[in-house]
């Protein structure tokens, strides 16, 4: 017998969530079996989806299989399918980095297992206050500081962030009215992380100081979207030609863009090529502007593609 309970809040939050485009019924929750993921689990259980829980055992710590066991055994109770991979432990100078990645590609391995295309995560209003203030500590531009996407496509997955707008503390209350516990990761208490530093020493010093840092780093993200829509709007003045493995412009057209218009400009016919979420890092761009102030000269190869000059086109394409 399924014993499933029940959150009282859960359908404002989805009500609330103002996606882009509606949820399938059928669909995955990335499961950690901390609190965010596991009210996010029971929102859409309680809200009549087919949920699919999939959790990545990272193997940062010696108890995480048997936390494997008991989240499965937990999802039994509540009638909910479960799924776990298993990751060799991270063992490169960026863990989160590869947790990260590792964790992406289980993902793209449960949704072709179970032909399910749509993956839900937990990431909530706190976690992209935290997004951003990171990405402006490492020197993004307006569309890095625009933070987490409540929608996203990665390697054939459609990856939804449903709760961005509800805070951890509301989300811990509802689990405490609901009678459920939730795991604690060890991780979040590693302070060589520094999501973990910013979360536990640089946050709470801006709150002694009188600086409400979530609502600061919002305020931010809702600039930069701002600034962000202009600036896509601009671009959609220019005539780029899509192909099947490249893109193209008028050489002309690239050269009286602004520095900055042709970031996004290149930014964009990466996402075209590759997907959503892979864009050309700051030395990259860089180097196409010496490329292009040189002259433009033969080519210039970049993370998997080669941008040209050739028949008055600037042409990216994959290689």
């Amino acid at each position: 017998m399924i014993q499933r309970p029940s959150l009282k809040t859960s359908r404002a939050w989805l009500d609330a969530a103002d996606l882009p485009e509606p949820l399938p019924s059928r669909l995955a929750v990335g499961w950690s079996g901390g609190a965010d993921s596991t009210a996010l689990l029971l929102t859409l259980a309680d809200s009549g989806y087919h949920v699919h829980a999939w959790h990545v055992d990272h193997a940062w710590h010696q108890g995480s299989a048997k936390q494997s066991e008991q989240l499965a055994k937990q999802a039994d109770v509540w009638g909910i399918p479960f799924s776990v991979i298993r990751l060799p432990a991270p063992a490169g100078v960026n863990r989160e980095a590869e947790a990260r990645d590792g964790r992406y590609q289980a993902f793209s391995q449960l949704s072709k297992a179970q032909h399910i295309n749509a993956l839900c995560l937990a990431h909530h209003q706190d976690d992209q206050a935290e997004t951003v203030f990171m990405r402006m500590l490492q020197g993004a531009g307006v569309h890095g500081v625009r933070g987490m996407h409540q929608v996203r496509m990665r390697d054939g997955l459609k990856i939804f962030r449903p709760l961005l707008h509800v805070s951890r503390l509301q989300l811990c209350r509802a689990l405490q009215q609901a009678g459920v516990q939730w795991l604690e990761d060890d991780s979040n208490n590693d302070m060589t992380l520094w999501r973990n530093r910013l979360r536990q020493q640089v946050f709470p010093a801006m709150q002694r100081c009188g600086v409400h840092p979530t609502e600061l780093f919002l305020r931010w993200q809702a600039q930069a979207n701002n600034i962000a829509a202009e600036i896509e709007a601009s671009l959609d003045l220019v005539l780029l030609q899509y192909h099947v493995t490249s893109c193209s412009l008028s050489w002309q057209a690239w050269e009286d863009l602004p520095a900055m218009m042709r970031a996004y400009l290149l930014q964009r016919m990466m996402q075209y090529l590759f997907g959503e979420g892979i864009v050309a890092g700051r030395r990259h761009i860089t180097l196409v502007e010496k490329w292009m102030q040189n002259g433009g000269h033969g080519g210039l190869d970049l993370s998997r593609s080669r941008i040209m000059r050739k028949d008055g086109q600037l042409c990216l394409m994959r290689k």
